[in-house]
């Protein structure tokens, strides 16, 4: 009997301390406000009008080799974070949801055309996209949001996500078979196709043409 009880006590025990550790976690989570770096983090992979250009970019940095690719790896995510700082700065320009929607297209055409571009040419394309998309996540902040932490998530993740496609394709391209480098192509001109799309609906709305 008193085993019983005593393991009926343990199983209370532990059914108590599961019960009560997501809410001390989640306790935690708001006290260190740790959920905005979260937020900043997932916060460009639900656009779709981000996540292409960024694997657009990876592929056609990957057609350039893997001793050019490398310094987009490092352009990319500072450029992030130095657009998302300009956020906190700067009233929002205008142009920069044509600007992004157009890097899109360039991008996707660049890939698709199997383009190979100097060293300062692919730096600025990855500088210009990253500051945008940096900009455009920054301006998402609202005034209860700790922007170092937010600016910090979106930065990793830009740095994350772009190395992870880039080394992807190089891996990929590396194998054996000519179709490889087609398929990217392929996947770039699809690339483009949605930017143009999506630039020809936004020139539209603004009443352009």
């Amino acid at each position: 009997m008193t085993r019983l009880v005593r393991r009926a006590g343990k199983a209370g025990a532990l059914a108590l301390f599961f019960a009560l550790t997501p809410g001390l976690a989640h306790a935690h989570l708001v006290d260190t406000r740790l959920g905005d770096f979260y937020a900043g983090a997932l916060h460009p992979l639900t656009d779709f009008e981000q996540v292409l250009p960024w694997l657009a970019l990876a592929v056609l940095a990957a057609f350039q080799g893997p001793r050019v690719a490398r310094w987009v790896v490092l352009a990319f995510p500072l450029a992030l974070a130095a657009g998302g700082a300009l956020s906190l700065v700067l009233l929002p320009p205008p142009f920069a949801p044509v600007a992004g929607v157009a890097l899109v297209a360039l991008t996707g055409l660049a890939v698709a055309a199997q383009l190979r571009l100097p060293l300062a040419a692919l730096l600025v394309l990855a500088v210009g996209l990253g500051l945008l998309d940096g900009y455009q996540n920054g301006a998402a902040m609202v005034a209860t949001t700790d922007r170092f932490l937010f600016l910090s998530g979106v930065t990793v993740v830009g740095y994350a996500f772009v190395t992870l496609a880039l080394g992807c394709a190089v891996a990929f391209l590396a194998g054996v078979g000519g179709w490889r480098p087609i398929a990217l192509r392929a996947a770039g001109s699809w690339v483009a196709a949605v930017g143009i799309m999506v630039l020809g609906l936004h020139l539209m709305s603004r009443g352009v043409g």
